[in-house]
C-alpha cells in the first residue's frame, strides 16, 4: 500500500478541508461506476481507506507515528455525506452490499465510550537543552470530563432521554432508488449524532456536552540528544474521551534554536578554529567552546589549513543511550598577517633564506608565506 497522503496527492501537515477536497476530486475520478478502466476500482479502495484514516484525528495521529501497523485492522468507506448527488449514489450502492451492517457496527461504537482526541503541541528548545535534556514547563489547552455533572452532560437531577428521532437506535434508514435498484440507507441519526439519547435539560456548565475545555499546566521532561523534529507522547494528556471514554494523548513537536557557533551533524558537533601561522606551525594548547564548556584543544606541529580536530566524546549523546556520546569536530582555519614589522620581516626571510640553503625554493607565485606552508623539513 503507497503512503496514504501520497495516494491523495496532499502534504503531511494537510488540513481537513484540504483532505475532503482532494478526496472528492479522486473520488469522482476513480469510481468503477463512472471510470471503466483496469485498476480504476481497486483504485477507488486505497483512496477511500486513505481518506478514513486521515480524516479522523486519531487514526491519523497513529498512522502518522507507526504506519499501517498502527492502525489495527481495515476499515469501511469514508463518510461522504456532503458530496451531493455522488454521495448518495456511493453511499446507497455500498450500504446495498453490506453497508447496513456496517452501520449497525458504527452506531454501536457511537453510542458507546469514545476515546478523546489527540493533541499536538509545538515547542522549541534551545541547543543546549536538546543536548543534554531538560525538563519544561508548559501550557496546554485541553478537554476534562464536566466535573459539575461528571460527563453525563445533565443538568443535575436530570438526565439523558430516548431520541425521537431515531427512537433510540442513533440511526435512521433511507430508502433510495439507483440504477441498481433500491437500496436502504443507513446513517448515524442527526439528531442524537449515533448516541441514540438526547439530553432535554442540559447541564448549564459544559451546555450538554459533558466536557469542558480546561487549562493546565504540565512538566514535560525532554530526554537527552533529542532533534528538531523529535516527537515525544506525554500519555492521556489529549482531549477526555465522551460518555466515560479514555482520553487521547498529547504529541510534543520539538524545534531545536541553531547555536550561533556550534553545528550537528547527527551525534556529533562541529564548529570551526582560527589559528595564527605561527601557531600551525609550531603546535600549541588553545581553549575551545564545546557543549561542555571551554576545553583544551591540542594543536599538533605542522596543523595544515583545512584539517580537523577531533575531541572525544564531546558531541551530543545517542538518543536512548546518554552514556554514548557522540565527537566535536574543529575544522582549522589560518589567519595569515596582512602587515609585518620589520623585525618578523627579517625573522620571515632569515627563514626563507634557510629552505633555499637547504635546496627548497619559493615558488614565486605563491610569494613568503607559501613557501612556508609549501615546504616541511
Amino acid at each position: 500500500m503507497a503512503d496514504y497522503y501520497d495516494l491523495l496527492g496532499v502534504s503531511r501537515d494537510a488540513d481537513a478541508d484540504t483532505l475532503k477536497r482532494a478526496y472528492r476530486r479522486l473520488a469522482r475520478q476513480y469510481h468503477p461506476d463512472i471510470n471503466k478502466d483496469p485498476g480504476a476500482e481497486d483504485k477507488f479502495k486505497e483512496i477511500g481507506r486513505a481518506y478514513e484514516v486521515l480524516s479522523d484525528p486519531q487514526t491519523r495521529a497513529r498512522y502518522d507515528q507507526f504506519g499501517e501497523a498502527g492502525l489495527g485492522g481495515a476499515a469501511g468507506m469514508p463518510d461522504m455525506g456532503d458530496m451531493g448527488g455522488f454521495a448518495d449514489l456511493f453511499e446507497t450502492f455500498f450500504s446495498g452490499f453490506g453497508g447496513g451492517m456496517g452501520g449497525q457496527a458504527a452506531g454501536a461504537r457511537r453510542r458507546g465510550p469514545r476515546q478523546g482526541d489527540d493533541l499536538r503541541l509545538d515547542l522549541t528548545i534551545s541547543f543546549q537543552e536538546a543536548v543534554f535534556g531538560a525538563e519544561k514547563e508548559v501550557q496546554i489547552r485541553h478537554l476534562e470530563t464536566c466535573g459539575t455533572c461528571n460527563g453525563s452532560g445533565a443538568k443535575a437531577g436530570s438526565g439523558p432521554t430516548t431520541c425521537g428521532t431515531c427512537g433510540g437506535a442513533g440511526q435512521v434508514r433511507r430508502a433510495t432508488r439507483t440504477p441498481f435498484g433500491s437500496f436502504t440507507q443507513v446513517a448515524p441519526c442527526p439528531t442524537c449524532d449515533g448516541t441514540g439519547q438526547v439530553i432535554a435539560d442540559p447541564c448549564s456548565a459544559c451546555g450538554g456536552q459533558g466536557l469542558q475545555q480546561v487549562r493546565k499546566k504540565l512538566r514535560i521532561n525532554i530526554p537527552a540528544g533529542v532533534d528538531s523534529g523529535t516527537r515525544l507522547r506525554v500519555a492521556n494528556e489529549g482531549n477526555a474521551g465522551q460518555r466515560g471514554g479514555p482520553p487521547g494523548d498529547l504529541y510534543v513537536f520539538l524545534s531545536v534554536q541553531a547555536h550561533p557557533q556550534l553545528r550537528r551533524d547527527g551525534v556529533n558537533i562541529q564548529s570551526e578554529v582560527t589559528l595564527s601561522y605561527l601557531q600551525a606551525i609550531l603546535g600549541d594548547t588553545i581553549e575551545v567552546e564545546t557543549v561542555d564548556g571551554h576545553e583544551p584543544l591540542q594543536i599538533p606541529a605542522g596543523t595544515q589549513p583545512g584539517a580537523v580536530l577531533t575531541l572525544q566524546n564531546k558531541g551530543v549523546p545517542r538518543l536512548g543511550n546518554p552514556v554514548a556520546r557522540g565527537h566535536h569536530l574543529f575544522t582549522v582555519k589560518v589567519q595569515l598577517p596582512t602587515k609585518l614589522s620589520g623585525e618578523e620581516r627579517e625573522l620571515l626571510e632569515e627563514l626563507a633564506g634557510h629552505h633555499t640553503r637547504k635546496g627548497h625554493k619559493p615558488h614565486h607565485k605563491s610569494g613568503l608565506f607559501g613557501g612556508l606552508f609549501g615546504h616541511r623539513d
